[in-house]
């Protein structure tokens, strides 16, 4: 497969700590794969470097072949990579539908004096914005509360609401970042269908950090293991299970349950 996202040697040093140190790894197109680690491994600056909030102090990210260094995290997203956070971040004050089509709205095409003057191509752009919000919606099965405030949905529908406005950026590559985090498990089995549904049925990519192993082992290609900001281990589910390194530093007795 051909890798769409590649981390070359990827270094973040802040002052005197390095909290991520020479790691590489690709995520291939139309791939799962999980990054774990303890806390503190680095997991969440490796993906701050994806999506720009943090820059490498060395090495390169690159993306379908151009390289991610320098550019703001709104061109990053622009360029096809989208994430959600492991606190949910929605627009509180928002509809459902609003906090979709405040995402859609990144791909407008007319002009200022368009929107100013509220010519034809704004009024065609606005009816594509909004079936594409309530086919998002309602292949999720949020339809029925596209008017209601965000914060008024169940704790599982607000981490659907918020993987479903980052698929309205269009991306080829998702990030999630704990999706599973307070979720009871009914909510994560129902999270893992999800996972596997939104990357066949548009396509993606996705690299998904998160400390639940049954849901990581249970979904994912291939896992990175990473400890003290390096990587110890790289592969298949089966392969991390069984790697003596994963499991003295993380996985522990998990390892043979998970």
């Amino acid at each position: 497969m051909k890798p769409l996202l590649e981390l070359l040697g990827v270094t973040v040093q802040f002052g005197g700590l390095k909290a991520v140190s020479n790691v590489s790894f690709n995520v291939c197109e139309r791939e799962l794969v999980g990054l774990i680690g303890p806390n503190g491994a680095g997991k969440t600056t490796v993906f701050n470097v994806i999506t720009g909030v943090y820059q490498p102090t060395e090495g390169s990210v690159r993306f379908d072949g151009q390289p991610m260094e320098g550019k703001r995290p709104y061109a990053i997203t622009a360029r096809g990579i989208a994430r959600t956070f492991q606190n949910i971040r929605l627009f509180d004050s928002m509809s459902v539908a609003d906090n979709v089509r405040c995402a859609c709205n990144m791909h407008l095409r007319h002009g200022l004096a368009h929107a100013l003057f509220r010519g034809p191509k704004v009024a065609d752009e606005e009816k594509d914005i909004a079936k594409t919000v309530h086919e998002l919606l309602e292949i999720f099965g949020l339809a029925d509360q596209a008017e209601v405030n965000c914060k008024s949905l169940p704790y599982g529908d607000q981490r659907r609401l918020e993987i479903v406005r980052a698929l309205a950026t269009r991306p080829q590559l998702l990030l999630l970042d704990e999706p599973a985090a307070g979720m009871n498990p009914t909510e994560k089995v129902e999270l893992m269908k999800l996972i596997r549904f939104v990357q066949e049925k548009f396509a993606l990519a996705v690299l998904l950090v998160e400390h639940d192993m049954k849901v990581v082992m249970g979904i994912c290609e291939k896992i990175v293991v990473l400890d003290y900001g390096q990587k110890l281990a790289e592969g298949t589910p089966t392969e991390i299970r069984a790697n003596p390194k994963v499991i003295a530093a993380y996985l522990g007795k998990e390892a043979e349950d998970a």
